[in-house]
């Protein structure tokens, strides 16, 4: 055989076992891509996103879209074809399998955890809308979730509200973790709750709970933070009675990163007028009880996905305002926010057309 025929021919064979190689040969990254955007003022499957009875309502205009990501699964793994396409192309994201599932979270694990986040967020949106239009809100400290094999597992139950610790009132979640790790491990801790069966009773019968229980359990250690203190393995979470019915209609949807943007549509839904004038907004960004916005993950994707959307202006958490503003797409305009003030106050301006002062994204 020629030497040039076969070099030709091993480098020809050389080329298909790396095409092979590329296409079979799993590697640790998983990938990230814009996801379907909802206009939390309009509906979804036949329904509208946000259901409020029980108060009055005005028309709305316009949009106030939250944004998502789609990701691969977690059982899914790309091969090296596709990573490579993946950080070729310019609206997708390659990013290490760990930093969607760490720790071997599973597919399961993951959605139950999105969904808990999701289910929260909705909370703390409804918490946030309200209390800027000063309507009162009643709110305690419930058990969110207890750990398996735990000193709180048969004790304590998820919804029962903790009234106190050892005698110490308890007015937010991070009360009961500073009075339980005041002690040592092993020491004893007393519960004073209301049990979550005599929460519900009482809210459904619109009264005070009465029957309160007080439960003691043995604490045991934790070393997750390199030092050892007391735990009883729960969670503690917030819990709310609202004067009027808030409901919100998105299935397959996990995650916190709606939360400025229903809180925004409820708020629109409240009050007469239109908060965004008939524009395109889309938004992203958690938000706590007392309005904070929080930043989130995906953002470059979340904007790609807005503007092909047709949306105008993007309400951008502050601290992902850098990374966003790095590839903005083309007439889309970042608008930083770090409230669901400063929010109201962009969506101000923009209604009235008085855009030049707004706080925009820089890197």
């Amino acid at each position: 055989m020629p030497r040039r025929t076969a070099t030709m021919l091993a480098s020809t064979l050389m080329l298909i076992a790396l095409l092979c190689a590329g296409v079979f040969i799993p590697v640790p990254y998983a990938e990230m891509s814009p996801g379907p955007t909802v206009n939390t003022l309009g509906d979804h499957d036949g329904e509208p996103v946000l259901q409020i009875a029980g108060k009055k309502t005005y028309a709305t205009s316009g949009h106030l879209n939250m944004t998502t990501v789609r990701v691969t699964s977690a059982d899914y793994r790309m091969n090296l074809v596709e990573a490579v396409y993946g950080w070729l192309a310019h609206d997708n994201k390659v990013v290490p399998h760990e930093t969607l599932y760490p720790d071997g979270k599973t597919e399961e694990q993951s959605t139950q955890e999105n969904a808990e986040e999701f289910s929260q967020s909705q909370e703390s949106a409804k918490v946030a809308a309200l209390k800027q239009l000063d309507v009162p809100v009643k709110s305690w400290v419930i058990v969110s979730t207890v750990v398996k094999g735990s000193p709180a597992q048969g004790k304590l139950h998820a919804g029962d509200v903790i009234k106190a610790v050892d005698g110490t009132a308890v007015k937010e979640p991070t009360d009961v973790a500073k009075l339980v790790t005041k002690h040592k491990p092993g020491q004893d801790v007393r519960f004073t709750i209301v049990p979550a069966k005599e929460q519900a009773a009482a809210e459904k019968e619109k009264r005070t709970p009465t029957r309160t229980q007080d439960i003691s359990m043995t604490t045991t250690t934790s070393d997750d933070t390199g030092e050892k203190r007391a735990i009883v393995g729960i969670s503690a979470g917030t819990d709310h009675t609202f004067p009027f019915t808030i409901d919100i209609k998105l299935a397959d949807v996990g995650g916190p990163s709606a939360g400025l943007m229903f809180a925004l549509g409820i708020y629109d839904k409240l009050t007469p007028g239109s908060l965004t004038g008939g524009t395109f907004v889309a938004g992203t960004g958690t938000i706590d009880d007392a309005g904070k916005v929080g930043p989130i993950g995906g953002i470059e994707m979340k904007t790609v996905g807005a503007r092909a959307k047709g949306a105008q202006y993007f309400l951008t958490p502050a601290d992902n305002c850098a990374a966003a503003a790095k590839d903005t797409p083309d007439g889309l305009t970042l608008i930083k926010v770090g409230t669901i003030k400063d929010a109201l106050g962009a969506l101000k301006g923009i209604r009235s057309g008085d855009t030049a002062d707004l706080p925009k994204c820089t890197e």
